[in-house]
C-alpha cells in the first residue's frame, strides 16, 4: 500500500516473540511493503530471533532505541549519559548477533518518571520543570552529547530519526529553546524527523492537530491503536477504530510522506492489519476544521518567544513603570501651575 509505511512496536522480548509466533504477521508487512521500528526494551535472545527473521524475509527493520524505565524509558535532555552507552551495548549486541538495520530511531520524551509525576501533581515537576529553564548550560551540554551520539551512529552507517512531540515546531519558529528545557526535551539533528500526531492522545483535539502540523512534518505517526507503555495514574489513551484510523491514515499517505502508525501489536489485536493489505488511502477524507488549533498554536509561539528573551517582560514592565510615573509627575505639574493661576487671579 506505501512504500514508506512504518509500524512501531514496543514488546518486551517474551511478549514480541508471541506476537509473532502468527506468520501471517510477516505476510502482511511484506505484501504492504511495511517496515518496523523496534522498540529494544532488552537485549532477549527471543529479541534477537525476531529480527533475524524479518532480516532474512528483508523487511526493514529500525532499532528504537529506549532506556529502563530507572533511567527515563526516552532519551532526554537529562539522560544523555545513559544514551550514549545504550547506544554502545545496543552496537555490541548488534554486532555479536550479527542483526541487520535499517537505522536507527532515537525517541526525544519527557522522563517517564517525571511525567507519572505530573499526572498525580506532585510540586517536585513544576521545580524541576523551571531549574531546567534557569539553566541554559543545561541543554548545551545535552546538546553537545547527542552530537556526539549522531556522529557515532551516522560513523557507523546508519540512517538516523528521531521521534518528536509536535510542539518542537512551534518552539524553532519562535526561535526558542523553552520548549524543550521545560519538558527536558532535545532538538537533535537526524535524517528524518517523525511528528507524532497521535489523534487519540490529543483529545478532544483529535486530527485537527494532525491536519495542523502534517504540513510542517517530514514524517507524520498516527495512532494510537493500542499498545505503549502505561504510566501509573494515567488513564490510558482511547483507542483509534478502524474508520478513525484509516481516515488519519488516508490523510497521512495522500501527504506523500513518509507514514507511522503506533502501534504494529495494536493494529494486530484489533485485526487492522490484514484489513489493511486491501485498503485503498486515496478516497477522499474529511477534514475537520483547524481554526482553534491555528489560534493556540499562534498563542503558544508568542508564549514561547517573550519566555526565551524574559528582558522583553522587564523592559515592559520598566516602561509602564515609567510611563506611570510620568503620568503622574504630569498631573502635579498641572494641579501647581492651575494653583499659581488662581492666586494670581486673587
Amino acid at each position: 500500500m506505501h512504500s514508506q509505511l512504518t509500524f512501531f512496536c514496543e514488546l518486551d522480548g517474551a511478549a514480541l516473540e508471541r506476537l509473532f509466533e502468527n506468520r501471517f504477521i510477516f505476510d502482511d508487512l511484506k505484501t504492504l511493503g511495511a517496515s518496523v521500528s523496534l522498540g529494544i526494551l532488552d537485549f532477549s535472545y527471543e529479541r534477537v530471533e525476531v529480527v533475524r527473521k524479518l532480516n532474512q524475509l528483508a523487511i526493514p527493520v529500525t532499532a528504537w532505541l529506549l532506556l529502563t524505565k530507572e533511567e527515563g524509558y526516552w532519551f532526554n535532555l537529562e539522560n544523555h549519559a545513559q544514551a550514549l552507552k545504550r547506544y554502545a551495548d545496543f552496537k555490541a549486541w548488534t554486532d555479536k548477533n550479527n542483526l541487520l538495520w535499517s537505522g536507527i530511531g532515537l525517541d526525544i520524551e519527557p522522563d517517564i518518571n517525571q511525567m507519572t509525576d505530573a499526572v498525580s501533581f506532585r510540586p517536585s515537576v513544576l521545580k524541576k520543570a523551571l531549574k531546567r529553564y534557569f539553566q541554559k548550560n543545561t541543554l548545551k551540554e545535552a546538546e553537545l552529547a547527542y552530537r556526539k551520539l549522531v556522529v557515532t551512529i551516522k560513523e557507523d552507517g546508519y540512517f538516523l530519526e528521531a521521534y518528536h512531540f509536535p510542539f518542537i515546531i512551534d518552539d524553532r519558529k519562535a526561535g526558542s529553546t523553552v520548549a524543550q528545557r521545560l519538558g527536558g526535551l532535545v532538538d537533535v539533528p537526524v535524517d528524518r524527523e517523525v511528528l507524532m500526531l497521535y489523534s487519540s492522545l490529543f483529545q478532544p483535539l483529535g486530527n485537527r492537530l494532525l491536519w495542523s502540523y502534517a504540513g510542517e512534518a517530514q514524517a507524520i505517526g498516527i495512532g494510537i491503536t493500542g499498545g505503549g507503555v502505561l504510566m501509573e495514574g494515567r488513564q490510558a489513551p482511547k483507542l483509534l477504530n478502524w474508520d478513525e484510523f484509516t481516515a488519519d491514515l488516508s490523510f497521512a499517505w495522500q501527504s506523500g510522506k513518509p507514514v507511522y502508525v503506533f502501534s504494529l501489536e495494536g493494529c494486530v489485536k484489533q485485526g487492522f492489519l490484514p484489513r489493511l493489505v486491501t485498503f485503498d488511502p486515496s478516497g477522499e477524507v474529511e477534514r475537520p476544521g483547524t481554526t482553534i488549533v491555528k489560534h493556540a498554536r499562534k498563542g503558544l509561539g508568542v508564549f514561547l518567544w517573550i519566555l526565551e528573551r524574559p528582558f522583553v517582560i522587564l523592559a515592559g514592565f520598566a516602561g509602564i513603570i515609567g510611563a506611570v510615573l510620568a503620568i503622574r509627575s504630569g498631573k502635579k505639574r498641572t494641579k501647581k501651575v492651575i494653583r499659581n493661576d488662581s492666586t494670581r487671579f486673587e
